[in-house]
Formats: C-alpha cells, sequence, structure tokens
C-alpha cells in the first residue's frame, strides 16, 4: 500500500477551528497535556481539514490556547471524505481502549526515571496512581521465597484475626514496611488485598 506523505506546516492558533461535536470530552486531559508541552515541546501536530475544522488534536488545540502558543503545528488531510473524518475521529479516540499496559515493564520505566530525577507527573500518572496500581507489582520481590505464605519471623499489629496473622508473617520486617507501605488506603493497611497477594 502505498502512503502519502506527510508534511508538517505551521500556522496561527486562531485559524484552527474546533470541531462542535466532538464527542470525546478532553478537558480533564488539558492539564496534563500542557506540562507536556511546557517539557517537551509540541511534538504532536493537529491534524486538520481542508477547512482548518480539527479531525484529531482537542486537547493539545486547548493546551496551546492556555499556553498562549501562537504557532501551532498542522498536518492537512485532504483525502478523506465527510464520513470518512467523521469515522476517523471517532477511532482517533477509540483505539485506546483496545491497548493495554504491561505493568512490569511500566514500573521498570518508573524505576529508571526516579532514579535519574524525572517528574514522574509528567508520564500523566499522578502520584496516586503508581503507588497504588502499579507499585503492587512489587509485591512480587517476595517470591524470592520458596512459599511467601510460609516466610517467618514478623506478626504485624494490623492481623487481628489468627489466619490473618499467618498470612501476614515475613522474613524480615523490611519486607513488612516496604508491602505495608503499597497497600494502604488513608492511614489503613488494606487487609484484603494484601492477602489476596501474599497467600
Amino acid at each position: 500500500m502505498e502512503m502519502k506523505k506527510i508534511e508538517i506546516e505551521y500556522i496561527h492558533i486562531s485559524e484552527i477551528i474546533p470541531y462542535k461535536e466532538n464527542p470525546r470530552n478532553n478537558d480533564n486531559a488539558v492539564k496534563i497535556v500542557k506540562k507536556s508541552i511546557k517539557e517537551f515541546g509540541f511534538k504532536n501536530p493537529i491534524i486538520l481539514d481542508k477547512n482548518k475544522e480539527i479531525i484529531a488534536g482537542h486537547t493539545r488545540f486547548k493546551a496551546a490556547k492556555e499556553l498562549e502558543i501562537k504557532q501551532i503545528p498542522i498536518i492537512w488531510v485532504g483525502d478523506l471524505t465527510k464520513e470518512q473524518v467523521k469515522a476517523f475521529r471517532i477511532m482517533d479516540n477509540k483505539s485506546q481502549d483496545f491497548s493495554e499496559w504491561n505493568k512490569k515493564l511500566l514500573l521498570k520505566n518508573f524505576e529508571v526515571l526516579k532514579e535519574k530525577g524525572f517528574d514522574l507527573d509528567l508520564t500523566g500518572f499522578d502520584e496516586e496512581e503508581r503507588n497504588s496500581e502499579f507499585k503492587l507489582n512489587e509485591v512480587e520481590n517476595l517470591n524470592i521465597f520458596d512459599e511467601r505464605h510460609k516466610v517467618i519471623m514478623l506478626i504485624p499489629p494490623e492481623a487481628v484475626k489468627l489466619k490473618e496473622r499467618e498470612m501476614f508473617i515475613f522474613k524480615e520486617f523490611e519486607d513488612y514496611k516496604k508491602v505495608k507501605m503499597f497497600f494502604k488506603k488513608g492511614e489503613k493497611l488494606d487487609i484484603l488485598k494484601l492477602l489476596e497477594l501474599i497467600k
């Protein structure tokens, strides 16, 4: 399949027309995209039809307006029908729903960035998301023991039932502190979550 070459141009932001019937509510994403543009620059052009109406890039457009950026990189699309443009707008947003994170590799990337002192909020994941959703994978570090639920030494006070006490025993105090840190809900340990992964 022969692909048409893409050419990037720059036009004044005032010339760009938002699509009034955009079905995607993207206001909550503007803040992080602003931070991204400030850190990395405007690396992803806005896609426009021949009438200068946005096909894809509404969030970047809103972020650029708030940052008062005047010249915007754009790509013209003039080879699609009106129906194709509408379908492409939907597909461009919907396609994200079919992908998922490899959490172990994502965590590895977070750790590399953290070691370099990089602002992890610029990844789009806030601190709560990184700690609650992805840091859980670090519990897998406990599988260095033959059977995680049989490691010995510490009974944390949060385990009030005998069965929970048996499940909450760790080989080293540092292991317990590490796991406890990852499973907090406010000031309380999420015992059910921890039991689910340790047993």
